[in-house]
């Protein structure tokens, strides 16, 4: 006999009369492929239930041969079977063929691509539109498709697309910042696939060749105006197609999911990710570093002037690192050319200049005597702004020190009676010692020399 005579006699007709024990072996396969799934579980254990239930069943050794035998009937491939374990990656990538928008006033076809995102275990598939692939983009996806499964994996396997994988390289790629960050703040890993290597993300490639036939031949006849309306359509096959039933098996997607994968993901964030954006900037002399977008400046840590910085900003927040330390964050604000301060950040003099206020001043010259009190106010008043008098303020009160309470309550109380409100005025009469003359003897005194006093000739 030649040898295809030979294996029609010993291998085809073993296989087309099973035994009543091999029938029973083979339809304890389906569930043994469902709980190999499950972490920790493996075809010992399972050899041990089979027993349990069938103690003239096989022993392990043929337990093994005969599942292999099963498991690639049922899954054809000329590659290795992955056995994935449940809540362990999420694969997403981009469908090759994009679906189509029309504008309503110009009538333009727009190209809007198609992102696909499926679980190893279940194989429970999310789709939806996108219009670009762009960071922005994709990790919205990414995140719509944990918040479809109510979870998260303990990995993403993606392709490598810019938006994900900044270099490609064969044993250490270097991620998207942006991803990254995404991926800490849900708490899971990213995985990107080799380079030219399709089948390190196979799954994926199936699931869209499947919604290829089962969304897109759907859609084929429709047209749609707006992103809203096309994605409801998708959703809708979706959820046809995850509640199809595999073939040659009694449970779908969906069944699956719930029974041995949703569980096993973990929990979602209180709060969605919010992307932030880089910039680079120098930390100026007043402590303050300009971000260029929104035209305003936040406070560092005074030590860090001169320094380079990188600023990390969302919607709502600002944060400033270097040298991968954080070492400010301020909640975000879009008025131009104005400052957002923390008073810690300044340098100890810095700290006392932001404490200026009226009220301030008003206190410490009351702290002195109510002259000094009353010539701050009239000081305070006379400036179109309060900041314009701090200065003149400090400068009076400061003198304090150098001549005593005493002497500054006279020279106040004299540029009081003068009507003149400011430092120099009160300067000139200490360096004159009229503070210290009589007060009957006031009308013999000369007046200070200043600009804004108008002399005996003006009144001829």
């Amino acid at each position: 006999m030649d040898d295809a005579k030979l294996e029609e006699l010993f291998i085809k007709t073993q296989t087309q009369a099973l035994s009543p024990k091999l029938k029973a072996l083979y339809s304890f396969f389906p569930y043994v492929e469902k709980e190999l799934k499950k972490t920790g579980v493996t075809k010992m254990l399972l050899w041990g239930e089979y027993k349990a239930k069938n103690p003239d069943g096989v022993q392990s050794t043929q337990f093994g041969e005969h599942y292999n035998r099963w498991s690639k009937s049922i899954n054809v491939k000329p590659v290795m079977h992955m056995v994935h374990k449940a809540g362990d990656k999420m694969f997403v990538d981009y469908a090759g063929k994009t679906l189509q928008l029309v504008d309503q006033t110009s009538g333009e076809v727009i190209e809007v691509e198609f992102f696909v995102a499926i679980l190893g275990a279940s194989q429970l598939t999310y789709a939806e539109a996108t219009m670009t692939q762009k960071k922005e983009d994709f990790i919205v996806s990414v995140e719509n498709a944990m918040h479809y499964y109510q979870g998260v994996p303990l990995a993403i396997v993606s392709d490598n697309l810019k938006s994900a994988v900044t270099k490609s390289n064969r044993y250490e790629p270097t991620l998207n910042e942006t991803f990254l960050d995404f991926s800490e703040h849900y708490g899971t890993t990213i995985l990107p696939a080799r380079a030219y290597k399709p089948r390190d993300k196979a799954l994926v490639e199936g699931a869209v060749k499947i919604l290829y036939t089962r969304i897109y031949s759907l859609l084929r006849n429709e047209t749609f105006f707006d992103l809203e309306t096309l994605n409801q359509a998708i959703w809708q096959g979706l959820e046809k197609h995850n509640k199809a039933k595999f073939t040659s098996k009694v449970y779908s997607r969906k069944d699956l999911f719930e029974e041995i994968e949703s569980h096993k993901l973990s929990l979602l964030p209180q709060l969605r990710y919010e992307i932030k954006h880089q910039a680079i900037a120098t930390v100026m002399q007043n402590g303050h570093v300009l971000l260029g977008e929104d035209k305003h400046y936040y406070s560092v840590p005074y030590k860090y002037i001169r320094k380079k910085v990188k600023l990390l900003y969302s919607s709502k927040t600002v944060e400033v690192y270097y040298k991968y330390n954080r070492i400010a964050v301020h909640p975000r604000a879009k008025s131009r050319y104005n400052y957002t301060t923390t008073k810690e950040h300044l340098a100890s003099t810095h700290q006392f200049i932001t404490e200026w206020t009226p009220q301030r001043f008003i206190n410490w010259g009351e702290s002195i005597d109510e002259n000094v009190k009353r010539l701050i106010i009239n000081i305070l008043e006379k400036k179109q702004h309060p900041e314009q008098a701090y200065k003149s303020c400090m400068g009076i009160l400061s003198l304090t020190k150098k001549v005593g309470k005493d002497r500054l309550i006279n020279a106040c109380t004299r540029a009081l009676e003068y009507g003149l409100y400011n430092y120099k005025i009160v300067q000139n009469i200490l360096e004159k010692g009229l503070d210290k003359m009589e007060q009957n003897s006031d009308e013999q005194q000369e007046l200070p020399h200043h600009d804004n006093i108008r002399g005996k000739k003006y009144y001829k």
